[in-house]
């Protein structure tokens, strides 16, 4: 991507088609949550969402956008703010399929594909009930001491990995700092698409005190500048969870034409700083 510049946002969500494996990270990473938005009003389906290793306010969004036929998960939770009601009226009404997981074996699928071998081994789940629901999970013994079975997961090799970074270059490198779970989803990925709060005047990877927190340009497919696109979420130091938004939308989405106005009218704080790809 050297020199590439920047794209829009609708550029950028735009690459992921329908039936797209879309891997997104857990609330406290840096969510894409206007980059979600964008995807919803878009009208993407069949989506195979993959939560790195849980999710909350994006998997409900996409849930109650009609977005999502898989959905691969340890938990889909809002926390303090209870149910998440789309997700839950969507399992009452099998609306998707949920392949049910924890959250090492999420991170060991991934690592899987991040280093190129078809399977993990994992041994946490042994007799665990999760082993009864997911058929494509096997247990073996271990090839090198009898009597002791192991579990392998299958790679899991999303198709883009979507997230949100508070730094990004024209060079497309991305500064991820300590959430090294962004890098595995951007290893693991055959694209990554990220969405950032600031773009950094230089190289992130030739400044010696930012390159080893950085994603190099080489795993990212494209970059776009988007001031708070993390909102409603918190985002690092940068701006806090806005509770008030999040109840606002819990009000409004106790039905499906209440979801439906909810993101049809949602603007962001900030979403005319940047009005088109620098």
């Amino acid at each position: 991507m050297a020199n590439k510049g920047l794209i829009s946002l609708d550029e950028l969500v735009g690459q992921i088609g329908d039936g797209a494996m879309l891997a997104v990270p857990p609330d406290y990473s840096g969510v894409a949550m206007a980059a979600t938005v964008s995807l919803i009003r878009r009208g993407v389906r069949r989506l195979h969402l993959v939560a790195v290793p849980t999710s909350g306010l994006q998997a409900e969004w996409l849930i109650g956008g009609g977005c999502v036929s898989t959905l691969e998960a340890a938990a889909i939770t809002l926390g303090e703010f209870g149910p998440a009601p789309c997700f839950a009226e969507g399992i009452r009404a099998g609306a998707f399929v949920m392949k049910d997981s924890t959250c090492p074996a999420v991170h060991a699928a991934l690592q899987a594909a991040e280093k190129g071998v078809p399977f993990m081994p994992l041994r946490g789940l042994i007799g665990s009930d999760i082993l009864k629901h997911r058929h494509d999970w096997q247990v073996i013994d271990n090839p090198f001491s009898a009597q002791d079975p192991i579990v392998l997961l299958p790679a899991i090799k999303p198709d883009f990995a979507l997230f949100h970074a508070l730094l990004g270059d024209r060079h497309g490198n991305v500064w991820i700092g300590r959430r090294r779970e962004l890098m595995t989803m951007a290893h693991a990925a055959a694209a990554s698409l990220v969405t950032v709060e600031r773009i950094y005047d230089g190289d992130l990877l030739a400044d010696e005190t930012m390159a080893a927190g950085c994603l190099p340009g080489l795993y990212v497919q494209s970059l776009a500048h988007v001031p708070r696109g993390a909102w409603p979420l918190g985002f690092a130091d940068e701006y806090a969870l806005d509770a008030d938004e999040v109840r606002r939308y819990l009000q409004r989405a106790r039905s499906p034409d209440g979801f439906r106005s909810y993101i049809a009218d949602w603007d962001r704080p900030g979403s005319h700083d940047v009005v088109a790809a620098e």
